[in-house]
């Protein structure tokens, strides 16, 4: 088993989820998760500011080994995906700058690692975490959730790339 913990974030720039997953009593669990929410009201610099300070304070606060991002996809809107694209820089930066690894994975990996579909729905993602694979914690705000998932995505695919490598 990964012997650190690991912090998940699902960028955004109105809501963001944290998530640090990691053994507990020899059982993988969230050991701790949040939603940084950001006024709509405020200015993007500001918001942004507000993601990478919580992304450098989860970072200085639980010592993860490292950050697992949700890496982006661009849709049909622009605009939105370009202030996740910009939160996700930011967050990017607030992990180089604390000296931590960064692994970024597409939606579709964070699905087939937890449920092995790649059109999962949130509902799937989040019941085959605890069920599935016993991880206990799981938060309900769909932001957090997410971004435990991304997390065990990542301590998935180290424990493949563990298990490739001898």
């Amino acid at each position: 088993m990964f012997d650190g913990c690991v912090l998940g974030v699902d960028p955004g720039l109105a809501s963001a989820g944290l998530a640090s997953v990691g053994p507990d009593s020899g059982q993988l669990s969230v050991l701790w998760a949040e939603t940084v929410r950001t006024p709509s009201g405020l200015a993007e610099e500001k918001r942004l500011r507000k993601v990478y300070g919580a992304v450098r304070e989860a970072i200085s606060d639980h010592r993860p080994a490292a950050v697992a991002v949700e890496r982006l996809m661009w849709g049909k809107n622009v605009g939105s995906a370009m202030a996740v694209a910009r939160a996700s820089g930011v967050i990017l930066l607030a992990a180089a700058d604390a000296g931590v690894p960064i692994h970024e994975y597409a939606p579709l990996e964070v699905k087939m690692a937890a449920t092995g579909v790649g059109n999962a729905g949130k509902a799937d993602v989040r019941r085959s975490l605890s069920r599935l694979h016993g991880v206990h914690g799981i938060p309900t705000d769909p932001d957090a959730a997410d971004a435990a998932a991304i997390a065990f995505c990542h301590l998935q695919q180290s424990r493949l790339r563990e298990a490739a490598a001898r």
